[in-house]
């Protein structure tokens, strides 16, 4: 293909990504490095009939023209991302000097929203990016092994969590998980404890959390997987039967490898989906014991009347640098085996 004709070809798909991702990450980066400005405040004199006091008011006309001078707010350079709201180099610091190890240390950076956001979705990625892709493997082998007949309504039902939307998803799982629900009635039944509640412990509400990002991302593997295993080639899987292989060792030494471009897309789309999570901690309401990096930026833009733009913009940033390392060792080795594959 000549240059000319490539160029035109890939213009539309070039200009789509240069208008809806790198404008917006240019403008989120420059966002980041300004901070909202003070208010303007001004004294007023209240008078009663008796006595005449001062006091200190917002001048919301000066405050309104200075943001409209200055509409990304007061130049603050790297300030936000090193503040305690963020990665709070100096307050890390000195949690590091007073702690008397690293699991005191672990629990002092715990304190910091940033960090706590992070933990939860570091375990959240690290636990169900897995797990999607090993439970979405063996659900594809099952149905795949079934009669004809079978497939048709074993697939519409394994396709059932991603058809839900995962907000009325989690707020449905939310009720069932409640005291009066099935599956908390049903646990308080089998631990023989009335007074447990999965809503009220850290621990039980990662867990509750981490299920339901393994129920509902579970199908998009599955589906990818079932259609991968559609074009294994049938003389490999026969030649190994032959050979006295078992139905283990076929999956393990022929299926598995002929499927791993597909094992690496699920990965790198599981990886950027799963480090954004966000709708299931809304849906459950636990924002009090579990919080993401998504949450706070949603947390910042929601905070009283004046918006954290700047804060937001900073937790994005640093969203966008926690998926690149995230995809940096998949998409490194992804490069290593196309380059041994052409030489």
């Amino acid at each position: 293909m000549k240059h000319k004709t490539f160029f035109w070809f890939i213009l539309p798909s070039l200009a789509a990504m240069v208008l809806f991702i790198a404008l917006p990450v240019v403008s989120i980066a420059l966002q980041s490095l300004f901070v909202e400005h003070d208010q303007v405040m001004i004294e007023v004199e209240n008078c009663t009939p008796f006595k005449c006091e001062t006091s200190l008011a917002v001048d919301r006309e000066a405050t309104a023209a200075l943001r409209e001078e200055r509409p990304l707010g007061r130049f603050n350079g790297l300030g936000t991302y090193i503040n305690r709201s963020h990665l709070a180099f100096t307050e890390v610091g000195e949690a590091w000097e007073a702690s008397s190890g690293l699991r005191d240390f672990g629990s002092r950076l715990m304190n910091f929203p940033f960090y706590r956001a992070l933990a939860f979705t570091l375990t959240y990625t690290g636990v169900v990016t897995p797990f999607v892709i090993a439970l979405g493997l063996a659900i594809a082998l099952g149905v795949n092994a079934l009669p004809r007949i079978a497939k048709g309504p074993t697939i519409f039902v394994s396709l059932l969590p991603m058809i839900v939307t995962p907000l009325i998803g989690s707020l449905i799982l939310f009720w069932m998980v409640d005291a009066d629900g099935i599956i908390g009635a049903t646990l308080q039944r089998i631990v023989g404890d009335d007074q447990l509640s999965l809503k009220a412990s850290h621990s039980l509400t990662w867990i509750m959390l981490i299920v339901y990002g393994i129920w509902h991302s579970a199908p998009f593997s599955f589906i990818v997987f079932y259609a991968g295993l559609q074009t294994v080639p049938t003389e490999t899987l026969e030649a190994a039967q032959i050979d006295g292989a078992s139905r283990w060792q076929q999956v393990r030494h022929v299926v598995v490898p002929y499927m791993m471009p597909l094992v690496v897309f699920i990965t790198l789309m599981q990886l950027m989906d799963n480090f954004r999570v966000f709708e299931p901690i809304v849906g459950f309401s636990a924002s009090s014991k579990a919080t993401s990096l998504s949450w706070i930026i949603f947390n910042d833009l929601r905070s009283g009347d004046v918006k954290l733009f700047g804060s937001a913009a900073a937790t994005s940033m640093l969203t966008i640098f926690g998926v690149i390392i995230l995809l940096a060792p998949v998409l490194v080795r992804t490069w290593r085996d196309f380059n041994r594959k052409v030489v």
